[in-house]
């Protein structure tokens, strides 16, 4: 991706006064490449290291792939029918697609609590209450990493995914949320490398909601999970 596709994308700077400095949010309506938003990632992140950049949140989907985290292991790739990256977030094999809202995450610990379980946690609480916003009851399970919906027939579903990695004490990559992907996608891997329980969406759960949506949702319950501690 050229610098100018970069900058097309839609930057709302975060203006409201917080505990923290200005944080920016990125969108856009392109589907971005996964080589090409690691090396976004990975330029950002030193930028911040070196206090030359704000915090970024950046909101994007992209084209269908796999992605094998640190722990990945070669069963767990069933049917590889899209292409698949090695990636060095943690976690094992997860997938992106359309539909599928990606938050990758750029905050610098060391103006926070230095705590990479501590901000796991956090990315986990603001799943859930941006689930809640939409009448969906998010949990988390120990064992099993992402957030995670109870079916009323007793099965358990993946509803969301998280992998990291903290470079100088700043954090990249981060979250996937199911929006209305298309689930058949999963078939060709064993999710997180968890068997036994299925993946789901807000839109296979009934939540007829816009991917607008999710970001006006994720962006206000963001302000509440990140913005509760001081310096």
């Amino acid at each position: 991706m050229d610098k100018a596709l970069w900058r097309s994308y839609l930057l709302v700077m975060d203006t409201r006064p917080h505990a923290l400095s200005s944080l920016e949010w990125r969108n856009g309506a392109e589907k971005v490449g996964y080589l090409d938003a690691v090396a976004l990632m990975e330029q950002r992140v030193a930028e911040i290291a070196e206090q030359r950049a704000l915090e970024l949140v950046w909101l994007l989907e992209h084209p269908p792939i796999y992605t094998a985290g640190t722990s990945a292991k070669p069963a767990d790739l069933i049917k590889p029918r899209f292409p698949v990256f090695r990636t060095g977030r943690g976690g094992q094999f997860t997938y992106h697609g359309p539909g599928q809202r990606v938050a990758y995450v750029m905050l610098d610990l060391r103006r926070r609590h230095a705590d990479v379980r501590g901000f796991v946690r956090d990315l986990e609480e603001w799943l859930i209450r941006t689930l809640a916003r939409f009448g969906i009851r998010g949990e988390r399970r120990d064992g099993r990493v992402g957030i995670w919906v109870a079916r009323a027939n007793g099965r358990e579903d993946k509803i969301a995914a998280i992998g990291v990695r903290v470079r100088r004490w700043v954090t990249y990559h981060g979250v996937a949320l199911n929006v209305a992907p298309d689930l058949s996608h999963y078939d060709g891997i064993v999710p997180c490398g968890i068997l036994g329980h299925g993946v789901t969406s807000l839109a296979d759960l009934g939540a007829n909601v816009s991917m607008a949506d999710v970001d006006s949702a994720l962006r206000s319950e963001f302000d509440t999970v990140f913005h509760t501690t001081s310096l």
